[in-house]
């Protein structure tokens, strides 16, 4: 087994390029400087520690400290709910019960000169009466269109409430040594639902001038933390024009309250558009720049929000001067050490714009993820021989892992090319970035050391240490499988893709063979085709691509029967069949696992376990490393 000494460490190399990047000077924001001009947003975690679920756990301390560590200018701490009756979600923070966190937070990133700003707001409509069993409070009783809960009218009474809440969370941070606060008037806030015409119909000041509220609430925040950093975190454009926030709408507001705050990030969405703050890979990085550049204000710093996961964008967007800083939340989940790896030249591992894991807002309360970033870990030296067979993500991770602990490793591949399926998949529609992730891995295992052998089958041999990450097998006579369509094409005429599991990749495929001008019907047993997207936030826009696009979409049904040109369909619930024309059909059923004889040494990982997502195989790549390690 591997000998066991120090911990790995990362090999050094020289810097490429002696250009000081922009995204890595200090800035000043407000009294205070910040070492670089990146900013790390508020997000939802699911950090809490279960018995204290309101409070901030060590495990958001940790999260928080390692984006400082890596070179985060400004980060923000989960949005806290100012006033007990707003519970958006099972561990939402409470303001009132995280000064303790607060404090662990400022404590853990001060070393490193990061600014910390605690995250406040309320969610208004959007939040839950799940958890407190009382109404939901609102400008108006507008039903939420994603629960369809229809909330009760804030009256004064509780307006005045919601200030003192803000003010008090407020002075509390300031007080454990933050150095300042964010107010959160974007997506999910009550603020942004009293500045909107889609939600505010009051007929009182607040209705009248919509936004009241937010100056009373940030002159309360300014007056209770002095010469602290105020920022503002403002949804600018909410998708909807005929009622909604608009850049233009927008741009008085933020002139009102310039005299007040010091940092201001525009965002986009509202509860019709949640998609549209956070979007996957189908919308271009940078998306508000634009409204960014138009918005700005003097002597308020502006940031970029919206899929800023490129430094050579960031750079580009400061140098330019549209915005002060950006936001990158997201990049800074795939790598923590963004910023300190661009002042040194170094590779960054890219985010895919994926949200399979950094999406957590939902019933199931999942833990902050990253796609493409195993969990940190240290890890014990080895340099025993290990052989990893299968160059997919499982054993592209697997082999990166290893090497860096200092093994010898020797990594052998079937195909020409490195990435497995990571390579087909990255010709479909909105994951064109899994490109960047392969040539990432690629440069890494160069820079290593690893040997690879391409276009070669490895005999797994009978002892030593292997890692067997060969993927999985097709299921046979169901028509053409869904991964050599992707990678080959499919022959001319009419396609059906048959999709029974519903995690993407056939609406992926249909998109794109509909964008070659292809007739094309996806056979689904749900009622929407893609379930497994809402878990990133894309199932409603893709229905609406596939609308588009023209494909079919035959939901409640199964494919029962292919020949002779057609294919025949079963409805679900019915029992009744009908048939049309298809000259291909298409299988997106998993993968089946080989068979494999177990033994010691032998790890087996990826989809030769069983089917699994790019974020599952590279966890199990890792861990398969450790596991021989150790």
């Amino acid at each position: 087994m591997p000998k066991l000494g120090s911990l790995a460490t990362r090999p050094t190399s020289p810097p490429r390029t002696t250009v000081p990047p922009v995204l890595g000077q200090e800035i000043a924001v407000g009294r205070r400087a910040a070492p670089s001009r990146v900013l790390f947003g508020p997000h939802v975690t699911h950090l809490a520690d279960p018995h204290h679920p309101r409070a901030l756990s060590d495990d958001h301390v940790a999260h928080l400290r390692a984006r400082a560590a890596g070179g985060a200018g400004v980060v923000v701490t989960e949005v806290a709910s100012v006033v007990a009756a707003d519970h958006p979600y099972e561990d939402a923070p409470l303001a009132a019960s995280c000064p303790a966190g607060w404090a662990a937070v400022a404590d853990a990133c001060r070393p490193f000169g990061t600014l910390v700003l605690a995250g406040l707001g309320h969610a208004g409509g959007q939040g839950s009466s799940a958890y407190t069993r009382g109404p939901l409070w609102a400008p108006s009783a507008v039903p939420d269109p994603a629960s369809g809960e229809v909330p009760a009218v804030l009256p004064a009474s509780g307006i005045a409430e919601v200030v003192a809440g803000f003010a008090a969370g407020a002075a509390a941070a300031l007080e454990v040594g933050c150095d300042g606060v964010e107010v959160q008037a974007g997506q999910h806030a009550l603020l942004r639902q009293f500045l909107s015409g889609l939600t505010n119909h009051r007929d009182d000041a607040y209705g009248t001038d919509r936004a009241l509220l937010l100056v009373e609430v940030l002159t309360a925040v300014r007056a209770a933390i002095g010469p602290g950093v105020l920022g503002l975190r403002l949804t600018v454009d909410e998708l909807a024009p005929w009622a909604g926030i608009t850049p233009a709408s927008a741009r008085p507001v933020l002139e009102r309250v310039a005299g007040l705050v010091d940092l201001v990030v525009p965002v986009r969405g509202s509860a019709l558009t949640v998609g549209a703050t956070r979007p996957d890979g189908h919308t271009a990085p940078g998306f508000l720049r634009d409204a960014c550049r138009s918005l700005r204000v003097p002597g308020v710093a502006t940031v970029l929000a919206g899929s800023v996961v490129d430094p050579s964008l960031a750079e580009d967007v400061l140098a330019s001067g549209d915005a002060d800083l950006v936001e990158m939340t997201r990049a800074q989940l795939a790598d923590p050490d963004l910023v300190e790896r661009v002042r040194a030249g170094r590779r960054v591992r890219p985010c895919v714009l994926t949200n399979q894991q950094c999406r957590v807002r939902e019933v199931r309360n999942p833990r902050i993820g990253c796609t493409v970033a195993p969990p940190p870990v240290l890890l014990p030296r080895g340099d025993a021989p290990v052989l990893v067979v299968g160059a997919g993500p499982a054993g592209l991770e697997a082999a990166r892992t290893l090497a860096l602990a200092g093994a010898a490793v020797r990594l052998v591949e079937r195909a020409d090319a490195v990435g497995g399926l990571l390579r087909d998949v990255a010709g479909l529609p909105g994951r064109a970035r899994f490109a960047d992730l392969v040539a990432w891995y690629r440069a890494e295992l160069a820079e290593l050391g690893v040997g690879v052998e391409l276009g070669a089958a490895a005999e797994v041999p009978s002892d030593g240490l292997v890692v067997l990450a060969t993927g999985g097998v097709d299921r046979p006579g169901r028509g053409v499988p869904i991964a050599a369509a992707v990678r080959d094409g499919v022959a001319p005429g009419p396609v059906v893709i048959e999709d029974p599991v519903g995690d993407g990749a056939a609406v992926a495929l249909a998109e794109r063979l509909a964008g070659e001008g292809r007739e094309v019907a996806v056979v689904a047993p749900g009622v929407l085709v893609g379930p497994g997207l809402a878990r990133t936030g894309d199932l409603v826009d893709a229905q609406a691509r596939l609308a588009r696009a023209g494909v079919r979409r035959v939901t409640e049904a199964s494919v029962v029967g292919f020949a002779e040109g057609a294919v025949t369909v079963a409805d679900v619930v019915t029992g009744g069949l009908s048939s049309w024309p298809a000259a291909v059909l298409v299988d997106a059923a998993p993968r089946r696992a080989p068979a494999v004889a177990a033994r010691p040494g032998l790890v087996v990982v990826g989809d030769a376990v069983a089917p699994r997502t790019v974020a599952e195989a590279v966890r199990e790549g890792h861990a398969a490393a450790r596991e021989l390690l150790a």
